[in-house]
């Protein structure tokens, strides 16, 4: 059973600086390179350029691969591209070798990029039934869904396929993602969720309420047995209320 531990930190500036004192402290702890899906979203961004200020020295670049969890079909210039942003507020600041950047090329047909990029984790890292990273990141929409598989294909979370294509439920658009067994089958997963409107669902996922079975965040279950929350105080609001 996967062990959880949730950290709630009073905004979310605190939040991403906590995270990093996490993130630091698994790479130093690893022997040779470090694995790590990336996660869109805002609360990432936040820590990319936290990263960017604060830590362009101190962390072992050359050892740190960056691979992402999911991503829009869209070419990365496009302002939804997650590799984008990434490479926006963190990647252009930092001296990171241009082959430890393993992006899902959104540009491509979605599922030559899934098939593709399957190809890539196969090759670059350790498999066991399913590739292992040393950590994923993940957020969590007020909807419950995380990576990009949606409550409406929860069934994708399941896939034996290391990528799927999934559709956002309302504008359709077509996203690449890990599936929910690489998620599961990672060294250590971690959540990062801010804001009040998420808190509702993170009280029902991590109190085990049956309508959370519903969201495909509260599938996260590594295991390995390491999940942590970073909330910020809105998101967790709810949580001792019961």
């Amino acid at each position: 059973m996967s062990k959880v531990e949730v950290l709630i930190f009073e905004n979310t500036d605190q939040l991403v600086s906590g995270f990093s004192a996490y993130f630091i402290d698994l790479i130093r702890q690893k022997d040779g390179d470090f694995s790590v899906a990336l996660s869109g979203g805002s609360t990432p961004k936040v820590w990319f350029e936290e990263l960017a200020i604060n830590h362009k020295i101190d962390i072992p670049w050359e050892k740190v691969h960056f691979y992402w969890g999911d991503e829009r079909c869209v070419i990365p210039e496009d302002k939804e591209s997650n590799y984008g942003m990434t490479k926006k507020y963190l990647l252009d600041h930092i001296n990171i070798p241009l082959q430890n950047i393993h992006r899902i090329h959104g540009e491509l047909p979605p599922e030559q990029a899934a098939i593709n990029y399957e190809r890539e984790l196969s090759q670059k890292l350790s498999v066991n039934t399913y590739p292992i990273f040393d950590l994923v990141i993940l957020g969590m929409g007020d909807d419950g869904h995380t990576a990009s598989i949606f409550p409406h294909q929860i069934e994708l979370w399941e896939s034996a396929n290391f990528c799927v294509v999934a559709s956002h439920p309302v504008s359709g658009q077509h996203r690449v993602s890990i599936s929910g067994n690489v998620i599961n089958n990672a060294r250590a997963v971690a959540f990062l969720v801010t804001g009040k409107n998420k808190a509702e669902k993170i009280n029902e996922i991590i109190h085990k309420k049956p309508v959370a079975s519903a969201y495909p965040a509260s599938l996260v279950a590594p295991e390995k047995g390491l999940l942590h929350w970073f909330l910020d105080s809105q998101a967790a609001q709810y949580l001792y209320d019961d």
